[in-house]
């Protein structure tokens, strides 16, 4: 189950009306579609649970999601923004 890094977090930037990743001494600033991704992301939830929660949300191809989630939180946990839980 991925999970936020302890000191990381998803918050929305309201003066620049983007979402961004706060980290400590570092941030990241995410798009919508991440964003949708992150937000679900608890610690709580399996990756396999958001994967199909995204894919009924955007009526997508599963396979579609999969690829770019995973590519997303693989990417993440590299920048050891998201760890995983078991």
């Amino acid at each position: 189950m991925p999970a936020f890094a302890r000191g990381v977090r998803l918050q929305r930037d309201r003066v620049r009306e983007q979402w961004v990743i706060q980290a400590p001494e570092r941030a990241f600033i995410v798009d919508d579609i991440a964003a949708a991704v992150l937000q679900r992301v608890s610690g709580d939830v399996t990756l396999a649970h958001i994967i199909d929660d995204l894919t009924t949300a955007y009526d997508a191809p599963r396979e579609t999601i999969a690829s770019d989630v995973l590519s997303m939180v693989a990417d993440l946990v590299d920048r050891q923004a998201l760890v995983w839980r078991s």
